[in-house]
């Protein structure tokens, strides 16, 4: 299949989406003008929409069907793009660069920044609670995202990055970064579709699988990347990784063993989905893509 034409077409779903739900915050007023303008330069920035897109063909694949998966897809996205606005702050990474325009905190300050991120945050789980689904179905989606995004998931993982910056992370140290700042969320986004679509207990541990081996050969191939690709590609500064001391798979195994660790991840990654029919393509596809990204 053709799954840039895929994913494009998913991420013109998404951004239209993400368009009318900024556009409803300005038209009700009662947000102040200056979050609205930061909320909407960080979210409306552009980004791959990867997560969304693991929702969606994840939810496709246990057999949903796709408009129905589109809000709570779409909020998947505030709650990656406030990580991002926060993991740039001076107190984080301080990067200057993100999709190649200024950093959220050097457009609006700090303070705006830090307030950014926390209404995007918030906001996704408003969002996630309107959707239409049953009641219990819409439990168990904001469960699973508040453990993939929280102290045990995304959060707990960047604590660990940073308490370990400028030291020597040993292998166990490096997965669980991985796995918890990077992994879990995407393991979360495809279980999300999943539990959106009603599957199977067999369905759905086969699509946790797939999300644990994918997400973490994500964050091997962004490790990668910070190398080898370029600022135009990457849309922030390279080599930032290496000049903060950062735990990664390149700075433990090298660049090669790195590129056969990911290689590896994927296989696992397919292998996990290998009994599913026709509708799992986009998935085996998407991850066939990840090992040729350059952004």
């Amino acid at each position: 299949m053709d799954i840039t034409r895929y994913i494009k077409n998913k991420k013109k779903i998404i951004d239209s989406f993400l368009k009318a739900y900024t556009d409803g915050i300005k038209n009700r007023k009662e947000c102040p003008a200056r979050l609205h303008e930061a909320m909407t330069y960080s979210l409306m920035a552009g980004g791959k929409r990867i997560r969304p897109v693991f929702c969606i063909a994840a939810y496709e694949a246990a057999g949903g069907s796709p408009d129905e998966i589109i809000p709570v897809a779409a909020s998947l996205e505030l709650i990656h793009t406030y990580s991002l606005i926060h993991d740039d702050l001076p107190a984080m990474d301080d990067d200057d660069l993100r999709r190649n325009k200024p950093t959220n905190h050097r457009v609006f300050g700090e303070a705006a920044a830090i307030l950014a991120g926390d209404a995007l945050l918030t906001d996704a789980f408003n969002i996630i609670a309107g959707a239409n689904a049953a009641q219990g179905i819409l439990i168990k989606v904001i469960r699973e995202l508040a453990h993939a995004c929280g102290p045990e998931g995304m959060v707990g993982g960047q604590m660990v990055d940073i308490m370990l910056e400028g030291k020597r992370a040993g292998k166990r140290e490096l997965i669980y970064i991985h796995r918890h700042k990077t992994g879990t969320f995407i393991r979360g986004a495809i279980r999300i579709g999943a539990i959106m679509a009603n599957a199977s207990p067999a369905k759905l541990n086969a699509l946790t699988k797939y999300g644990e081996k994918a997400g973490l050969a994500f964050q091997v191939i962004d490790d990668i990347l910070d190398i080898t690709g370029t600022q135009e590609e990457i849309g922030k500064t390279t080599g930032s990784d290496i000049a903060k001391s950062k735990n990664t798979y390149p700075s433990l195994y090298g660049l090669k063993k790195s590129e056969e660790i990911a290689k590896g991840l994927i296989n696992d990654s397919l292998s996990a989905i290998k009994d599913f029919d026709g509708k799992a393509e986009p998935l085996r596809a998407i991850a066939k893509y990840m090992l040729e990204r350059r952004n």
